[in-house]
């Protein structure tokens, strides 16, 4: 590896596994490079062979991440004394792409589904016998009268199901199911999280849900108290108030066994150490411990649901720079547009919708003496359809696409997998970015890229 390269790697953070960043690198060439084993992709062959916009999967990284926190979790259970059973539930509306949900299962992740058509999918798979019979599965979200009534379906076919009563409505349906269930705590304690809302409109209140009284066959309580939680103070309060509740609700229900902390492990997005896995695990399982044994009771099972945190590293999205643009006002802390081949609000809609930071790095990086701060600007017609960074601009290499400067130029949006492929749009009718997957040394075409039929036909063309 070259000087140049050996300063690029650092200066983009990459090879770093706090960073999640351990599969990435920069050749002699200067060309970003995956990593899996002995196994390598070259990004920007990738991009050149199948074009872009392009968005590339990687199912071993979510194998590998999801196989290291199992081991971490059982070696951390043994070390505390914690006895309780632990279940990992990958929330399906994280990403629902086959290829995700197929190689989490196949880690042994159970699954969470938050509506019907969610829990349609888990059925047919069960059809198939792709999945384990053995599976559990949480249903959250609204229950429409479909989603009761496949949850009632599944239920009688012996299918491990917990539905997760959020609402009065469901209340009446749930409350003496002859299956188990589950029931979700409205936290009142609040969290650094962008997510965590002041009212929150699911769940019951502690005191609404202990003066419910019994119910036929209560196993679960559960609770969320946002994503992306930073401080680690703000993930262990919620669970020392859960656990107050849940073992006054276990008094006139000895069915409850399991603890469910929903989701909120965060992804260092912006390349910034924040609380490791390990000290957050230890201590939840030690305050579980002590809460239980201070009242002589069993430990309770857990559950969390830290989707984000195992699929985000698994996706990147490769954009080329179509057009460059000096920016004149001298007050700007950026010198010149890129302008994408993509959209940041159809593609990546976090950029637009809550102001998501993304870690960026050049593909092909010839020109990392000569750096530029920059804007990026998406394909659409739209003014929001821009990101400028975390600190006020994008760190590049100096780009002029209008004088013939050698070869296109081609960037990488790191940390894609959760929650952008969900929540993609198609404003302007621009196409959504092709979709290849990597693995064993292979690359699979997931999804082409799409025509103008294709899209027009979702608008009635």
């Amino acid at each position: 590896m070259t000087k140049r390269s050996i300063a690029s790697k650092k200066l983009w953070k990459l090879g770093i596994n706090d960073f999640n960043t351990q599969y990435f690198d920069f050749n002699k060439e200067g060309d970003l490079i995956i990593k899996e084993g002995h196994n390598i992709y070259n990004v920007k062959y990738l991009a050149e062979k199948f074009g872009t916009s392009l968005e590339i999967l990687m199912p071993f990284v979510i194998e590998e991440r999801l196989e290291d926190f199992l081991d971490l979790t059982a070696a951390l259970s043994k070390k505390v004394g914690y006895k309780g059973k632990f279940f990992y539930h990958y929330p399906m509306k994280v990403n629902q792409s086959k290829e995700i949900v197929m190689s989490i299962v196949g880690e042994g992740a159970h699954l969470e589904t938050s509506s019907y058509n969610e829990l349609w999918l888990v059925k047919k798979m069960l059809e198939q016998e792709t999945f384990n019979p053995n599976i559990r599965i949480l249903c959250s979200g609204p229950k429409t009268d479909n989603y009761i009534n496949l949850i009632d379906d599944l239920q009688h076919k012996g299918v491990k199901i917990f539905p997760l009563i959020e609402g009065p409505n469901e209340l009446k349906f749930l409350q003496y199911s002859k299956f188990d269930v589950g029931i979700r705590l409205d936290m009142p304690i609040k969290a650094s999280s962008y997510w965590n809302k002041p009212i929150d409109r699911f769940g019951f209140s502690a005191k609404e849900i202990l003066e419910m009284g019994s119910f036929k066959n209560l196993k679960i309580l559960h609770y969320h108290i946002g994503s992306q939680i930073e401080k680690l103070s703000d993930v262990l309060g919620p669970i020392k108030y859960a656990l107050d509740v849940f073992f006054k609700l276990k008094e006139k229900n000895p069915s409850l066994d399991t603890l469910d902390i929903g989701g909120g492990m965060p992804i260092p997005y912006m390349r910034t150490k924040g609380y490791p896995v390990d000290k957050l695990m230890e201590k939840i399982l030690e305050l579980i411990k002590k809460e239980s044994e201070k009242r002589e009771l069993p430990h309770p099972n857990l559950v969390c649901e830290w989707g984000r945190y195992i699929v985000a590293p698994a996706q990147i999205s490769v954009f080329k720079v179509i057009d460059t643009k000096r920016i004149s006002n001298k007050k700007s802390p950026a010198k010149k547009w890129y302008v994408i081949d993509g959209s940041f609000m159809n593609d990546l809609l976090d950029t637009w919708s809550i102001g998501q930071k993304w870690a960026i790095s050049p593909v092909n990086n010839k020109r990392d003496g000569e750096l530029t701060d920059v804007w990026l600007a998406g394909s659409s017609c739209d003014s929001d359809d821009i990101y400028t960074g975390v600190d006020g601009s994008v760190t590049l290499p100096d780009y002029n696409s209008n004088n013939g400067d050698g070869e296109p130029m081609y960037i990488v949006v790191y940390d894609t997998g959760a929650y952008q492929t969900s929540l993609a749009a198609q404003h302007c009718m621009l196409s959504s970015p092709m979709k290849i997957v990597a693995e064993n040394g292979h690359i699979v075409v997931a999804r082409k890229h799409e025509s103008p039929e294709d899209i027009g036909k979702n608008f009635g063309w």
